[in-house]
């Protein structure tokens, strides 16, 4: 401790009285070293290395002490201390490992004695001392220059190489592949005299030298060894990679043509492609400077062959490659676009079992399409048109399995090529025409293809999102038609087409929900009213004038006493106002509200009316605080405490009081204390209890459709956290107090909420918890079994002390539910018993024979996830206290 003051009375001055210090020159610096030398306390060598670097770069006087400064702080390198058990003041390893590399890093002065002794550490059998001294020559080249480095090249080189050859680990591996990158860094942006050597040239020769014979043997040990070393000291700077490429690429060329087999040209095709992707980094003004030119022919040449090769994994890395040469500029002409776009397309329609290729090649296409639109617009959208008209053929004479998932994919390749405003002006049609076509003749459209024509549109709406003007052009043309088909679908007429019934099926309107939600979240305020200004009174007044072939039989009117399938597109109407920016104002917004309350309590379309609370919900949470949002909360208070009186629509209204308590959850709002209570009260309900309990799963989740941050909803940062404060305590004492017949519900609702809380805010609160989380496992209800599983596992991994106290009570349950009749349940309880491994072992070593013999029996379990999580918890319980474990 007398120490330590002294310490800091010296850090006092240094802050105080520089001038003063700086003022006794040399002297002061070799009076620290006295005071240093010998120190042993890892408190005080903390602040005596701050210390040390503050000498250094401040720039007091060294003097001839540079040796003895260096000598006194390295002779604790590499550090090796353990912190004791319960150590009062937190001083772990890596603080001063941190604090004696920042030390021996912060001068080149030190270059000469601090190289040989990281090469001597290097060259140890200690991991921990290769590991310390790869990062500390990491952090020595970000201030040495080539005059440190240079007498210590060849051995820092074959140190490094050494590591990298040979060893079992792959963190040595990764220190030593970044302590190279750095020292060629180094080398690189040293400043040379003429008549100096070329200390870059020469070391890069050096790596060369011992690594480029090895890429010569695609089969063997060392080629990937070999070719991560020459593409870490390429990846350091442009006049680095143009060295080594110039000279590794000519080799590699003439391997993929020389070795036949394509597990070997895999290789070396993924080596090329490393090197590939590193000129990526730099860029070249002059067109001929680019080293690649004069590559590009032979380059082309071995990506197709790759692309034509019967092994999908060389057709795969083909793919990658073929991304990352269009990527790079000018090397791709005419002709080799035209190849390649043909490749793409051929790619695009393999089987199932090349499904990665197929993958592969549409999310290059959409790479390739945003840089070169102009040939995906003449080479890939006319075939795919074409596809799609001959898969039109294909549904009026009926349909063909093989000739649908043809279809589908040609959809997924519409999709992935429109990532360029110029294409989606031919793609986006193309789709939209596929659907009305859907619409007309005899086709046999099932729900399955709508479905993947929505996708395919939703996918185009999200790259339209990067441009104003693509994201207005697809909103505009694409909201009207879908809005016309599904008006037209809702329409009572004497024959329906089969894809009219399909449109209205609940699985369809999600699908049109998410493209019209994502067609409108990104519109400009100006450009969402001239929008709202005519969706909005479709649906209130009936205006279909916007709408192509608005000739339907009878008014569209879904809230006037409308059929239930034209009730069914409100859903469409939540959909666009609840994406809409919060500053857009809605027309006719009072009559609207008053409807969605309305539709929300109709007991005849359950789906309508959820979509009706949905839509009042989201528009609730976008207005502002003031008296037209109080109106609106009476309105829906006074609607839903009637519909819970008893009646036909008390279901419906318990879904506007969770979808509305939701709403206020998540923006703050005073009401939601007041509507929450309403709804615990409701726990106890023998009618709507359990639906009471799984409503606060959606109170604590995060929605896709409405109420989101990217819809524009007020979100506010940690409402989990602050509904969890107001609400578990009630929760907790309703528990107690309930009847026997209701507390599951309780339950129910408390791990709800405790498996949706971030873990850091539940942990403190454990201990008062965690009984009741045992008593929810004994519950007979599976969801609340599943519920609490999921919220107890982290649990036993990030609070193991407290776990320890209730582990005769975890073992017991766990082995219980493990023979659960529910599968997902049986999953669950056995990964809780892996994870109950992490406990300390004093504790678990009584219980292994118990559970060893248990878990016997969910090896025979008739579902495979269950033999596989039997299987892996079996095996951490058998090396439970074995030594090494």
């Amino acid at each position: 401790m007398d120490r330590h003051t002294v310490y800091s009375i010296i850090t006092n001055f240094m802050q105080t009285r520089e001038e003063e210090l700086k003022g006794l020159g040399a002297d002061f610096t070799f009076g620290f070293i006295q005071v240093m030398d010998g120190e042993k306390d890892p408190r005080n060598l903390l602040v005596a290395f701050r210390i040390v670097h503050d000498l250094i770069s401040r720039d007091y006087s060294l003097g001839p002490f540079v040796e003895e400064l260096f000598e006194v702080t390295s002779c604790y390198f590499p550090i090796d201390f353990t912190p004791p058990p319960n150590d009062p003041h937190g001083i772990q390893r890596e603080d001063l490992i941190l604090s004696l590399r920042a030390v021996l890093a912060s001068t080149p002065r030190f270059a000469e004695f601090l190289l040989p002794l990281l090469i001597e550490k290097v060259d140890s059998e200690i991991l921990s001392a290769k590991l310390d001294s790869l990062q500390t020559l990491n952090a020595c080249c970000a201030v040495y220059g080539q005059k440190e480095l240079k007498d210590f090249l060849p051995s820092l080189w074959a140190s490094i190489r050494r590591e990298v050859f040979q060893t079992a680990s792959e963190r040595v591996e990764a220190d030593g592949l970044a302590a190279l990158h750095s020292l060629t860094a180094c080398l690189s942006r040293s400043v040379l005299r003429a008549d100096a050597e070329d200390f870059l040239d020469s070391f890069l020769s050096n790596i060369l030298q011992d690594c480029r014979h090895h890429l010569c043997e695609p089969d063997m040990k060392l080629v990937w060894p070999s070719a991560k070393l020459l593409q870490a000291a390429a990846g350091a700077s442009a006049r680095a990679c143009d060295h080594i490429t110039s000279n590794v690429l000519p080799l590699l060329l003439e391997q993929f043509h020389k070795h036949s087999q394509s597990n070997q040209r895999r290789t070396i095709l993924e080596m090329i492609l490393g090197f590939l992707k590193l000129h990526q980094k730099w860029s070249y003004e002059d067109k001929d400077e680019r080293p690649l030119n004069g590559f590009k022919d032979q380059l082309c040449s071995l990506v197709f062959m790759a692309l034509t090769d019967p092994s999908t994994q060389l057709q795969l890395v083909g793919i990658r490659t073929l991304a990352v040469l269009g990527a790079q500029p000018d090397l791709l002409s005419s002709g080799d676009l035209e190849l390649a776009v043909g490749h793409l397309y051929r790619l695009s329609f393999l089987e199932e079992d090349s499904q990665s290729c197929r993958v592969a090649a549409l999310e290059a296409s959409g790479a390739l399409a945003a840089l070169y639109p102009v040939a995906f617009s003449s080479h890939l959208v006319p075939k795919l048109a074409e596809e799609l008209r001959r898969g039109e053929l294909d549904l009026t004479r009926g349909d063909e399995p093989t000739k649908c998932s043809r279809r589908l994919r040609c959809l997924q390749a519409l999709s992935a090529a429109s990532a360029h405003p110029s294409i989606v002006k031919e793609t986006l049609p193309l789709l939209l025409q596929h659907l009305c076509q859907m619409n007309k003749g005899n086709m046999v459209a099932g729900t399955s293809e709508v479905i993947a024509v929505c996708q395919s549109l939703q996918q185009v709406a999200e790259k339209c999102q990067r441009d104003r003007e693509s994201c207005w052009y697809f909103h505009q043309t694409a909201l009207p038609c879908l809005l016309a088909l599904a008006v037209q679908a809702s329409m009572p007429e004497k024959e329906h087409s089969v894809l009219r019934k399909v449109l209205l099926e609940d699985e369809v309107l999600a699908a049109m929900v998410s493209v019209i939600g994502t067609a409108t979240t990104h519109l400009s305020p100006d450009l969402a009213a001239q929008s709202v200004a005519r969706i909005v009174p479709l649906f209130l007044d009936g205006n279909i004038s916007f709408l192509p072939e608005n000739s339907f039989p009878c008014r569209f009117q879904p809230f006037q006493d409308g059929s239930s399938g034209q009730r069914r597109l409100v859903a469409l109407l939540m959909a666009f106002v609840c994406s809409l920016p919060r500053n857009v104002e809605i027309p006719q917004l009072n009559q609207l509200m008053r409807e969605l309350v309305e539709l929300s309590c109709c007991p005849s379309c359950p789906s309508s009316s959820t979509a009706a609370a949905k839509c009042f919900a989201g528009l609730l949470n976008k207005l502002p605080s003031g008296q037209q949002l109080d109106g609106f909360l009476q309105l829906a208070v006074d609607r839903v405490e009637a519909g819970l009186s008893p009646g036909p629509c008390r279901s419906q209204a318990f879904t506007l009081l969770l979808w509305v308590t939701k709403a206020l959850v998540l923006r703050y709002h005073p009401l939601s204390s007041c509507l929450t209570d309403r709804l615990m009260g409701l726990l106890s309900d023998p009618e709507l209890g359990p639906a009471a309990a799984d409503g606060f799963s959606l109170l604590m989740s995060d929605c896709t459709d409405v109420l989101t941050r990217a819809g524009h909803a007020e979100v506010r940062i940690m409402f989990r956290q602050r509904f969890f404060t107001d609400n578990v305590p009630a929760l907790v004492q309703g528990f107690h107090a309930a009847s026997q017949d209701v507390k599951p519900n309780y339950l129910k609702g408390l791990s709800h909420v405790l498996n949706r809380l971030p873990k850091p805010v539940l942990l403190p609160e454990l201990p008062t918890l965690l009984s009741l989380l045992l008593e929810a496992l004994s519950c007979s209800d599976c969801v609340v079994q599943l519920s609490t599983l999921s919220c107890l596992q982290p649990l036993l991994l990030e609070a193991p002390q407290v776990m320890s106290l209730h582990v005769d009570t975890l073992v017991t349950k766990f082995l219980n539910l493990s023979s659960s009749p529910s599968m997902a349940v049986r999953i669950a309880a056995l990964q809780c018993m892996h994870a109950l491994t992490r406990l300390p072992t004093p504790v678990l070593l009584p219980y292994k024979p118990q559970v060893i013999r248990a878990l016997a029996k969910p090896l025979d379990d008739k579902k495979r996830l269950v033999r596989k999580e039997a299987v892996s918890a079996r095996g951490e319980w058998f090396l439970l206290g074995s030594p090494g474990s």
